[in-house]
């Protein structure tokens, strides 16, 4: 079984691209290319950010197109945090379960245990104005463990951290996944990344995608 990019076209503005391949649903595999080649492109269309003009996204061999993002088997690490300051860190995690944030004892107790895997047990009263760059994406990274979905997008999550910080959290990433195994797609710029995360290395060119 595989998540399935079949003939998969997209035209924007001037640019044009197809991608036909075949992804491992354990793997990690690492999209590298040039500004503009396509890597966040595809990301968004695994994602349903964007829709194909042509082509089939599959997982398992159930399409995936035409489904809104949140009905996708998907969850999204960005580059930036992408949580809200108004929220406490508890309650930016619990909205990977529900978005209304109404959650059960239960539930609450599972967004501690997400929260103390990415090493923030204690933090889940802070707002995220309080915390780190490193410390936000973890709590990012505990709301998307959280959702527990097969399929893992980390567009470029590593790009805005200092080294120290950008190594360990490098290293935390690869802990969870080996531990969660989901399908895992990421773009970065960095290959020295890629390698670090234990990734298969695609690189985009020329409109498509080719394994190295």
């Amino acid at each position: 079984m595989s998540l399935d990019i079949d003939g998969v076209r997209l035209a924007l503005a001037d640019r044009r691209w197809r991608f036909d391949i075949a992804l491992a649903t354990d793997g990690v595999h690492a999209l590298l290319g040039r500004s503009g080649s396509g890597k966040s492109t595809l990301l968004n269309l695994i994602g349903g950010y964007l829709e194909p003009d042509a082509g089939r996204i599959a997982w398992h061999g159930e399409p995936l197109s035409g489904l809104a993002p949140a009905e996708r088997p998907v969850t999204t690490l960005f580059q930036h945090d992408n949580l809200f300051a108004h929220l406490s860190v508890a309650d930016n995690v619990a909205l990977g379960l529900d978005p209304s944030l109404r959650l059960t004892p239960q539930q609450r107790e599972r967004v501690s245990g997400s929260l103390d895997q990415v090493e923030l047990a204690g933090y889940e009263k802070r707002k995220p104005g309080s915390l780190s760059g490193g410390e936000r994406q973890r709590v990012s990274l505990a709301r998307c463990l959280l959702r527990n979905r097969p399929i893992l997008l980390l567009d470029e999550p590593f790009g805005a951290l200092d080294p120290d910080t950008r190594t360990a959290m490098i290293a935390l990433t690869r802990e969870l996944i080996e531990r969660q195994r989901p399908c895992v797609v990421m773009v970065t710029h960095d290959e020295d990344d890629a390698h670090a995360i234990g990734a298969r290395v695609l690189e985009l060119v020329d409109g498509g995608v080719r394994r190295r």
